[in-house]
């Protein structure tokens, strides 16, 4: 059937059952709505608003539980960040320190070995003084004795051997100090 006819029939009042509207039925159908509605409302709806309310409790919870998390997280990523930073500041005084105390040693080993070689150099300076003496020294009997055969020989019949000591010491007491 076409619509166009079935809009014919209901307009004339012989149309479906669709169309028309029976008390009883209608009266029946909201009777049976509003008691299904009673019985949903009493023993339905409150246990289905207490799931939904369960699961709302629980998705905050974990809501706020990740909030609190991700606040522990940065306060530890601050808190990793300040170790950081006093272990940077530690190293760079450590360095500091370091390079300090390796500077004092170096000047300190420095002072020591100018030290040393100032007294290795004086020690030389008088040892060649006490050998150059010596050596003055030897050389003035090696004189003594030649001035002495010199002597002897010119003088040997004239002289005694005591004169001549007396002559000689008197010539090397004339004789420069050093």
């Amino acid at each position: 059937m076409s619509l166009s006819r079935a809009l014919l029939l209901a307009a004339e009042g012989g149309g479906s059952a669709l169309t028309n509207v029976e008390g009883t039925l209608f009266w029946s159908t909201l009777v049976l709505f509003l008691l299904f509605a009673f019985v949903l409302g009493k023993f339905a709806w409150g246990p289905l608003l207490e799931i939904v309310e369960g699961r709302e409790k629980t998705v905050r919870e974990q809501v706020e539980g990740a909030q609190k998390a991700q606040t522990e997280a940065q306060a530890l990523l601050h808190q990793r960040q300040d170790l950081l930073k006093d272990a940077t500041r530690e190293r760079e005084e450590m360095l500091a320190r370091a390079q300090k105390e390796a500077e004092a040693l170096r000047a300190e080993l420095v002072g020591k070995a100018k030290g040393d070689a100032e007294g290795i150099l004086e020690r030389a300076k008088q040892q060649i003084e006490r050998e150059k003496n010596q050596a003055i020294l030897e050389l003035r009997k090696q004189v003594a004795d030649i001035a002495m055969e010199a002597a002897g020989k010119i003088v040997k019949s004239s002289l005694t051997p005591e004169a001549q000591r007396k002559l000689v010491d008197e010539t090397i007491a004339a004789l420069p100090a050093t």
